[in-house]
């Protein structure tokens, strides 16, 4: 009996063990880094907070330093072209993409004004990555779109990739933000 009974001690301690390592390596691969500015921002231009925690995983891994081969920067990469369109928009003269604030600011702008203007967070997501122009586009063609609100095939497969990725995380987001509420 006392054997069976030390091999049972040692299963849970090995299983804690494990168990423990899993929620570290898993809050290590879904950090949530610059959360104030996230949810005002988020709340502010009522854009899903989970969202933007995982555009910015995908987009810079939470490194507010990030710069592309395409020129992109900051958290949520964004190109200048589009940040000089937001900051006109909220008339904005002068800015800093590294600024974690204003790139959070300016990126979920943008993903609310993409959200107005293809119908689902999923369109906006694939005109984050693309541009609105290819997704409407795509949303007038049969191929990709049987109704022209949904996107039933993005026919690039670094689109396709990054709108799965994107939502998937999207998802672990809001299991992570609402065990921390």
């Amino acid at each position: 009996m006392k054997k069976v009974l030390t091999v049972i001690l040692a299963i849970a301690v090995v299983a804690a063990f494990a168990l423990a390592l899993y929620f570290t390596l898993f809050k290590q691969s879904y950090p949530v880094k610059y959360r104030k500015e996230i949810e005002h921002w988020a709340n502010e231009y009522r854009v899903p907070r989970e969202l933007v925690f995982a555009v910015i995983k995908n987009e810079s891994k939470f490194d507010p330093n990030a710069t592309s081969r395409a020129g992109a920067v900051g958290l949520m990469q964004l190109i200048s072209d589009t940040a000089d369109e937001v900051a006109e928009k909220l008339k904005i003269t002068s800015y800093d993409l590294r600024d974690a604030d204003t790139n959070i600011r300016f990126g979920t702008y943008y993903l609310a004004y993409l959200y107005r203007n293809t119908g689902s967070w999923e369109n906006a997501v694939a005109a984050y990555n693309c541009g609105i122009g290819r997704v409407k586009l795509w949303l007038a063609d049969e191929r990709y779109s049987q109704d022209g609100v949904t996107l039933t095939g993005i026919p690039i497969s670094e689109t396709r990739a990054y709108v799965k990725n994107v939502m998937r995380d999207m998802e672990k987001y809001k299991e992570i933000l609402n065990e921390n509420e």
